[in-house]
């Protein structure tokens, strides 16, 4: 008995597949990288509709299993861009209605949250959820993630990226911008620095870092200075949520968690507080279907179930608007 997980909310197209004890047998992706510019939705559709098949035959394949084993379908509902989302949900309907089993419709934040959970072992932490999409701090209180803080403007992987194709750098940007930070002379030049009580805003510092390589600044000193002003930002909050909600565990998850200097400065802070440091595992970090199919196999186990005429997908799901009935 497995479950299939289905991700598809932006520029990844990915399938895992977990046993019943939620062990990651496969995890396959296809990642979508334009030319230049940002994620169009209608090309990362049309990347996500040519890879779907492929993706899940070497998913099957990775596994050893057939697909008439698999006792669940889960797939990405929410939030992410409409286009890409869709891909996902036809071919996890498709499949779920010609095998005869159920369809889960997961919430894409939470997955990254869950997955973390099983990796590190966490149980009640303070979760640090840092991607392209978005920036929160939440804990899970009364069957729900609450929010103590989030981005105002954009989320901190996409600030990364959008200041990467400032610099002409790579898509993603934000791995290139840290070999970079790590290269630079530690020379520091003051950006903005925007905390709203528990918020953070991301858009001034991005402004004045363009403005910065335009004036001629080394672009290493730059990157130095971007990532060390938005981590800062991101461990002042975190520390404040910590010392309120008297959690034990720190648990960073998201793209973004793959960053070395954002673990350094966060372990800090969970020493300063007397509390442990925990984050998804670097090669989970970003999007992935391992992460859709473990959440789907909680869902499964609570006999929670999405019936095909409520599986629209949901572009703006919020990670506080899902009842949490397994923690």
């Amino acid at each position: 008995m497995f479950v299939l997980g289905i991700e598809s909310t932006a520029h990844t197209f990915g399938i895992g597949i977990v046993d019943t004890e939620g062990k990651v047998l496969a995890d396959v992706k296809s990642v979508y990288s334009p030319d230049e510019g940002g994620i169009h939705p209608r090309e990362a559709a049309e990347h996500h509709q040519e890879a779907c098949l492929l993706i899940l035959k070497k998913a099957i394949n990775q596994a050893g299993i057939s697909l008439r084993q698999l006792c669940a379908v889960a797939f990405s509902q929410g939030p992410g861009l409409p286009p890409a989302l869709r891909i996902g949900a036809i071919m996890a309907r498709g499949l779920a209605y010609s095998l005869e089993i159920p369809l889960l419709g997961v919430n894409h934040c939470v997955a990254h949250v869950e997955q973390a959970r099983y990796f590190s072992k966490a149980e009640h932490p303070l979760v640090v959820y840092l991607s392209g999409g978005n920036t929160q701090l939440t804990t899970l209180e009364g069957k729900r993630y609450r929010i103590f803080g989030e981005t105002l403007d954009i989320a901190l992987g996409n600030m990364l990226d959008m200041f990467g194709r400032a610099a002409k750098l790579a898509h993603p940007g934000g791995p290139k911008i840290e070999k970079l930070a790590r290269q630079a002379d530690g020379t520091y030049l003051p950006l903005p620095y925007t905390v709203k009580g528990m918020d953070l805003s991301f858009s001034g510092l991005l402004t004045a870092s363009k403005r910065l390589l335009k004036e001629g600044a080394a672009l290493s000193t730059v990157c130095y200075s971007l990532q060390e002003t938005a981590f800062a930002m991101v461990t002042e909050v975190v520390e404040r949520a910590l010392a309120h909600t008297q959690r034990a565990e720190i648990l960073l998850t998201g793209g973004v968690a793959a960053n070395k200097r954002l673990r350094e400065m966060l372990r800090i802070v969970a020493k300063g507080q007397s509390a442990r440091f925990a984050s998804v595992p670097p090669k989970f970090a970003g999007d992935n279907g391992a992460m859709i199919a473990y959440t789907g196999l909680l869902l499964y186990r609570d006999k929670i179930e999405t019936p095909i005429p409520a599986s629209k997908v949901l572009p703006k799901w919020r990670l506080d608007q899902v009842d949490i009935p397994w923690q």
